[in-house]
């Protein structure tokens, strides 16, 4: 637990809250599901995870069907998206037989809990992207970043601060605030990231992860695919939430016990891309995405012979992926990938 009187970076708070290898909410938690905080889209419908799986092998085609590549998710929960790809992978053997797959996973608990659900020899579990090999590799974030520890900096007058977390014991936490040189902080990013901003918020873990997957795309070609909640916006916004028994919670309040996440922005994706000359990528909506994937065409098929309360309970699941006011437009998609492969599907 915390030390009295101590101060942290809310970075920092938010990994211990999140990742502590006894009280972490990630590390210790049953948190998918009905008894868990949230549930994610693979765990709404199948038909999410076999829209993926199309995806993935039409843009293995637009990479020229090469005979090894790496299919990689990055925090696979549960681990019903990739079940359900596999499946649907076996119905195309060639695919499936250039395919090495790997899922990337901090938390102990999830890899147990994923291995029971997906049974597939096919996989190997990674803690870093070292061992790769030099085969091309395409990278799936389903709700991957939103998840990683943030910084918030403010600005006072002229001055910036940085949000810190004071613990004075176990029963009062507060948040506080230090003066920092914002312009040192600024050469990181390669771009004036301050440049009429009074608000910033971004993930130091994030952006490494981001900037060392773009190096791998950079050079051994592929792409990442990154489905999350967030905007794209020019203007940060203050996104930091904690939900709690299904309800949203005080950041500060029920540590290890609830889910400490943001919204992505993704211009500062985009603005990352651009330090790489030979990367590019799509943008769209979620809603859009899995509308341009055929996921009502799929949905139609397999409601053939299927009673009326069945039907309704196929497109009553679409329509939470796709619909507006659901998760259609809050969820975002972007492709980042080598400029030279053409292929749009999706986008």
């Amino acid at each position: 637990m915390f030390k009295r009187n101590q101060t942290l970076t809310l970075d920092k708070f938010i990994d211990y809250c999140l990742y502590d290898k006894k009280i972490g909410y990630y590390m210790t938690k049953n948190i998918f599901g009905v008894t868990g905080d949230f549930v994610t889209a693979p765990n709404i419908s199948r038909l999410y995870s076999e829209m993926l799986a199309i995806w993935t092998i039409s843009f293995w085609e637009s990479l020229g069907c090469p005979k090894k590549f790496n299919l990689i998710e990055l925090g696979a929960g549960n681990g019903e998206m990739m079940k359900v790809m596999i499946e649907s992978f076996k119905k195309f053997p060639l695919f499936m037989n250039c395919c090495n797959i790997f899922i990337y996973e901090r938390s102990p608990k999830l890899i147990l809990l994923q291995k029971k659900r997906i049974q597939s020899k096919k996989i190997k579990w990674i803690k870093n992207f070292k061992n790769l090999n030099k085969s091309p590799n395409i990278f799936l974030a389903n709700e991957f970043f939103d998840a990683m520890p943030i910084k918030q900096y403010f600005k006072e007058g002229n001055h910036w601060f940085e949000r810190l977390i004071k613990i004075s014991n176990k029963y009062n936490i507060s948040f506080w605030k230090k003066k920092i040189n914002f312009k040192i902080l600024e050469k990181k990013f390669n771009f004036q990231i301050s440049e009429k901003q009074n608000f910033i918020e971004y993930s130091p873990l994030g952006m490494k992860y981001l900037n060392e997957i773009i190096k791998i795309i950079d050079k051994k070609n592929g792409g990442l695919l990154v489905v999350d909640y967030g905007f794209y916006g020019k203007n940060f916004k203050n996104s930091l939430k904690a939900i709690y028994n299904k309800n949203h919670s005080n950041v500060l309040e029920n540590i290890g016990k609830s889910d400490i996440t943001h919204n992505i922005n993704y211009y500062l994706f985009e603005k990352t891309l651009k330090n790489f000359k030979n990367i590019n990528n799509n943008y769209t909506t979620q809603k859009n995405f899995l509308t341009n994937l055929g996921i009502f065409h799929r949905a139609e098929i397999i409601s053939n012979n299927k009673t009326f309360s069945e039907k309704a309970d196929i497109f009553y699941r679409i329509k939470r992926l796709t619909d507006k006011n659901q998760m259609g437009d809050l969820f975002k998609v972007m492709l980042i990938k080598n400029s030279f492969i053409k292929s749009r599907i999706g986008f």
